[in-house]
């Protein structure tokens, strides 16, 4: 087997992500090419080598990639599977391909190969020094390459020219009470974004995906309707994110798109939010929250449903459900909630010995010190580390700001202290919030939307992969606990 390995790495020409991002300028030329794209008027259609025309030049060369591996790899083991497993959420099964990130438990993630601060450093921003661009990260996880700056403001004028959502879905939001929860406003939103240009032609009710595969389509070019209701998706959600924030908080006083904007800057104006910093914050917010790969419940309820070959709006939906629950991405609601409990009980001057207390108080109560731990990393989460220093660098004196810097000293010795914890450490949800607040986003129940925006872009981005590789039907193996005893008394006796 070892050879067998060794043969077909030194036969294979793999493409290496981190190497696809070597050319630090991205840039790639621009040739007159363009291509046909059914919800993008002729006029707007762009020209290669724009995103689309990236992909299909990169989909049959890893199309090949992937037909090898199961080849000549397909009956390498990666593991053996324990009851413990079974009975533990799956936790530490490798079972799902997701191309475009990886978590290492110690590292972090990384987009395509790259690091956070790698890709800061590399991606474009609004402005010299800024934050990176989400439409860079974009064009990052779809082909594994940095794109230009030239390259990313061709994508953000996509992004706003699909960005044109019909009047009943803001009617289908209004259908539900004000009080609903953020996530269940938004998520109908989308869910109501499916149904598409009816205002055009009456029989166009279905996504592009749909319609296509009504009409008989090859699997081979799944992805490309795939990719058209991908990115509108991408374009449409702040418009429904920004609505749902406005009707419930604003009196319903709707801020248009601004033509003007970056998707980052555009979604922050939308909501209200028009500070410079702000936006950045925004852009920083919509890049790290992206993807964080295949195996948390968003990603994976994304992937799993997609599998099923539903549509990128049914299959996004249902992973805003899973992102809604408070053991995932209502986490960081959880969080300021939390930290502004122990200003409420202790002051905004509390001191390391009253925080302590208070942190054993939450814990005796049987309850969790949100914004801390992780099911896969066993550091500090980079995505913690990055807005800390975005906080370091903007608003070093706030107090809550200064509360979650006495808490990363105060948590993980007392976590542990316990034993039970195998990471003390913080993670992303712990500081976010706190950087909202300070500019004025003070509404915590509205947090895990603002993470909905930005996993569209990576779990549609794998979404568009899933279809361009021909992953399958989802469809793993279930046991009962009858079986796992016999199984093991068989094991035992043999």
């Amino acid at each position: 087997m070892g050879a067998r390995l060794r043969n077909f790495f030194v036969s294979s020409n793999f493409c290496s992500t981190a190497g696809a991002a070597a050319d630090k300028s991205g840039s790639m030329g621009l040739a007159a090419v363009h291509f046909g794209c059914p919800s993008v008027k002729k006029s707007q259609r762009y020209c290669a080598l724009d995103l689309h025309s990236q992909l299909k030049e990169l989909i049959p060369e890893q199309q090949e990639r992937l037909k090898k591996i199961k080849t000549e790899l397909g009956k390498v083991q990666l593991g053996n599977i324990t009851v413990d497993m079974v009975l533990g959420g799956m936790r530490g099964m490798t079972g799902l391909l997701w191309e475009t990130s990886l978590l290492d438990p110690d590292e972090g993630i990384r987009f395509r190969g790259l690091s956070i601060p790698e890709c800061q450093k590399l991606l474009p921003a609004a402005k010299p020094g800024g934050e990176p661009l989400p439409e860079g990260l974009l064009w990052l996880l779809l082909t594994g390459k940095v794109p230009s700056k030239v390259q990313v403001d061709a994508l953000s004028k996509e992004l706003r020219d699909r960005a044109t959502v019909a009047d009943y879905v803001f009617k289908a939001i209004d259908a539900l009470p004000v009080t609903a929860h953020p996530m269940t406003q938004f998520a109908a939103g989308v869910m109501a974004l499916q149904v598409d240009k009816w205002f055009e032609d009456p029989t166009l009710v279905q996504s592009e995906f749909q319609k296509a595969y009504e009409k008989g389509i090859h699997k081979s070019k799944y992805w490309e309707p795939t990719y058209e209701d991908s990115l509108s998706l991408i374009a449409r959600v702040p418009i429904v994110a920004s609505y749902v924030y406005r009707r419930i908080y604003k009196d319903g006083k709707v801020i248009p798109k601004n033509d003007s904007l970056d998707y980052g800057g555009n979604f922050s104006n939308m909501l209200g939010f028009d500070s410079p910093q702000m936006q950045e914050l925004m852009r920083l917010y919509l890049t790290i929250h992206s993807d964080h790969e295949g195996g948390n419940v968003s990603a994976h309820t994304g992937h799993l449903v997609a599998s099923a070959l539903s549509d990128p709006y049914l299959s996004f939906a249902a992973a805003l459900n899973g992102l809604a629950g408070p053991l995932h991405g209502l986490a960081n609601q959880e969080v300021l909630l939390w930290i502004k409990s122990v200003v409420e009980e202790c002051g905004e001057n509390i001191t390391t010995e009253q925080l302590k207390d208070y942190v054993w108080k939450t814990l005796n109560s049987g309850k969790v010190v949100p914004g801390f731990g992780h099911g896969v990393l066993r550091k500090t989460d980079p995505r913690y580390t990055c807005q800390r220093e975005f906080a370091l660098k903007h608003l070093p004196d706030d107090p809550l700001f200064q509360l979650v810097s006495k808490l990363y000293e105060v948590v993980p010795p007392i976590l542990t202290e316990l034993g039970k914890v195998k990471n003390p450490w913080p993670n992303v949800d712990a500081h976010s919030g706190v950087l909202l607040n300070y500019y004025g986003l003070t509404e915590a129940r509205y947090f895990t939307v603002l993470f909905g925006v930005s996993r569209s872009i990576g779990i549609c981005s794998q979404l568009i992969w899933d279809r361009a590789l021909g992953l399958p039907l989802e469809r793993p193996k279930s046991v009962t606990m009858e079986w796992i005893e016999n199984h093991c008394k068989k094991a035992a006796s043999s």
